[in-house]
């Protein structure tokens, strides 16, 4: 009689999905050859003698364009082993030294929490796969796929960060996914429709007539948007973002985390600037190891979502030194949570998205290598020349200097 293997606990395979590297995986099987943004091969599982099986390393899947087989690195061991979904698991857990924990039965109330969460993934994978395929619309093309275009974004970077468009209508996406078999109730918790206050009949779609920015996880599950206007209207915020929800926790999430956790354990170093666009530039700059706190003040669970993959942060910042002064709390924050870090500040008035589209790719990457600076030596040359001039500015700046010392943990 087989054994059944117990049931593995959602966290584990949460941790196999977030570690697991697709390209580290296959290339144990079949050699891989780089062509534009993606890895090629000879399909594992039929006989063909030109590649038609292909790794994307940005989106962590494959797919055979002959036989059809795809997926993410569990469903590849389960096609190539011959193994179940748990055998799978237990199998990658073993290989990237993640502990494996038991599910203990669950009650009834866990069970549905668990429902729920599925079935807002699925609503907002969806919103995801509507706002891409909008940009092939007329008025996408016109006006989403036109900014893209404007700000030199590429196919392979629209297709890598799940770009799209918001159409200009107040109930476009709510009707396509209730038509698609989606729960009203489902998209308002995951913030993707509104209900009018007074009017529980009146439900519209949150972002509209914008572009918008998929935000993921570790492991590549859209858990929200950031939607950017294009209109000059100045009584709509430049940008909106998804509301907090069961699986949206901002301040535990970092933009463009899933498309450079690869690059950040390579370099061993994490560039961390403000908004989605930096990202994207650098990325276009050749750039891929940096992330986004998207706007909000450093947390601590976003320093430990990044030492997850390397000891060391580069704080990009604004030209602003106004800017640059309220800004520092994160560096305490960063040695605080046991990280190294340097900074590196650009030319008054440029941010890392305007200075990249400046200088161009060869010398921003130039500008990098050159311009970190150790946390001491950059807030000595932030402060010195007031601190020149002032017995007790000089006094501040040495006080803010031992109270960053203070907060490495090595005595």
């Amino acid at each position: 009689m087989c054994s059944i293997l117990p049931m593995l606990s959602p966290q584990t395979t949460d941790r196999v999905r977030e570690v697991a590297d697709i390209e580290d995986i296959v290339n144990e099987y079949v050699p891989l050859k780089k062509k534009g943004q993606n890895l090629w091969a000879c399909c594992p599982f039929h006989n063909e003698k030109s590649p038609s099986f292909s790794v994307s390393p940005a989106k962590q899947i494959y797919k055979c364009f002959g036989c059809g087989k795809a997926g993410d690195p569990i469903q590849f061991i389960m096609d190539i082993e011959g193994m179940s979904f748990t055998e799978a698991v237990r199998h990658l857990a073993q290989r990237y030294g993640i502990e494996i924990e038991e599910e203990r039965e669950r009650t009834p109330e866990q069970r549905r929490a668990l429902s729920e969460r599925e079935a807002l993934f699925m609503a907002l994978n969806y919103a995801k796969d509507f706002f891409i395929d909008q940009l092939k619309t007329p008025e996408g093309r016109a006006i989403g796929l036109s900014y893209f275009k404007e700000r030199g974004f590429t196919p392979e970077i629209l297709e890598a960060f799940d770009l799209g468009y918001a159409p200009d209508s107040w109930d476009a996406l709510l009707t396509a996914a209730e038509k698609a078999g989606l729960q009203r109730d489902v998209l308002l918790k995951a913030g993707l429709v509104l209900q009018k206050e007074g009017d529980a009949e009146r439900v519209y779609d949150r972002f509209r007539n914008r572009v918008t920015f998929t935000i993921h996880n570790v492991s590549g599950k859209p858990i929200a948007f950031g939607a950017r206007i294009l209109t000059q209207d100045k009584k709509q915020p430049k940008y909106i973002n998804s509301p907090e929800t069961e699986i949206y926790h901002k301040s535990d999430v970092l933009y463009g985390i899933f498309q450079a956790k690869k690059s950040i354990k390579a370099q061993n170093n994490c560039y961390l600037v403000e908004g989605y666009t930096d990202v994207i530039s650098m990325h276009l700059a050749g750039v891929e190891n940096v992330v986004a706190s998207s706007g909000t003040s450093l947390t601590e669970n976003q320093i430990k979502l990044i030492k997850r993959f390397s000891n060391q942060v580069t704080v990009l910042f604004d030209g602003d030194a106004a800017g640059i002064k309220a800004s520092l709390r994160g560096i305490d924050l960063i040695l605080e949570g046991g990280l190294h870090v340097k900074a590196i500040t650009f030319p008054d008035g440029d941010d890392p998205d305007s200075y990249a589209r400046k200088v161009g790719p060869a010398a921003f990457r130039e500008y990098l290598a050159q311009a970190p600076k150790d946390f001491v030596r950059f807030q000595i040359d932030l402060f010195q020349e007031e601190a020149a001039k002032d017995p007790q500015a000089r006094v501040a700046l040495i006080q803010t200097l031992l109270t960053s010392i203070s907060k490495i943990g090595d005595g």
